[in-house]
């Protein structure tokens, strides 16, 4: 039997054509596709005709399949010696649990390769023309998770521009770990909604009203939630 591989692939944080030519490569070649809400369904038009495509879910809060029956498969199918391609929303490896994935794989003597991906955390600003740095004036990023699945506080360390993850649902919390860190409450911040995709949005605010506003415009995720005075550069469509 032909020796099976599994890439796990990073899909762009939306947007099908911000994924890499190695990873676009990888889905037109694969024998088995399992794919996240995440990745963006217009990839799957690339799939070989005989390709099997299974979606596993995992959106937030909603996991069709749990992450062990998604390990479970990754390995069943490579061991049967198909090509792989397990697609991930973002880069595999940036708050995903790619890395569990790449783990398992490797204590059950499965080939694998990682395929980097543009994660939402910079590319969802950039869409609304937010500059990460600039030269003289913003030298640090930080990008963090909006939740924790434990009891540990959230963090907001000393860097120019916060960018989290995962914030919606949080948000409340999120604020009150900024003010705590000494965060000014008319410091600039902003929810980008489905960044890069054609139903994009950018609702900006200060750490003082964001709350306020993200409860009128009814954000929902996936989104982004960036704090720093770099969003003053942000172009509103």
């Amino acid at each position: 039997m032909a020796r099976g591989k599994v890439y796990i692939i990073g899909a762009g944080p939306g947007d099908w054509e911000l994924i890499t030519v190695k990873g676009l490569n990888r889905i037109k070649e694969a024998d088995v596709i399992i794919y996240d809400f995440l990745a963006s369904k217009d990839l799957l038009q690339f799939a070989k005709e005989k390709a099997k495509v299974i979606c596993c879910g995992k959106a937030d809060g909603l996991h069709i399949l749990e992450q062990s029956e998604i390990n479970r498969l990754l390995f069943r199918f490579a061991k049967r010696g198909n090509i792989v391609a397990r697609l991930k929303g973002g880069d595999p490896l940036v708050f995903s649990r790619g890395i569990e994935e790449a783990v398992y794989l490797k204590n059950k003597g499965i080939d694998f390769e990682i395929v980097q991906g543009v994660t939402s955390a910079f590319s969802a600003p950039e869409s609304f023309g937010i500059p990460l740095t600039r030269k003289g004036r913003y030298s640090s990023i930080a990008v963090l998770t909006g939740r924790k699945s434990n009891k540990d506080q959230l963090d907001a360390p000393d860097c120019d521009t916060l960018i989290y993850l995962m914030a919606v649902a949080n948000i409340n919390n999120v604020i009150k770990t900024l003010l705590g860190s000494g965060r000014g409450k008319n410091t600039p911040c902003a929810f980008i909604e489905r960044g890069t995709t054609k139903d994009e949005r950018i609702i900006t605010g200060t750490i003082e009203n964001i709350v306020s506003k993200a409860q009128k415009y009814q954000v929902r995720p996936p989104a982004v939630f960036i704090v720093g005075e770099v969003v003053k550069y942000a172009q509103r469509s």
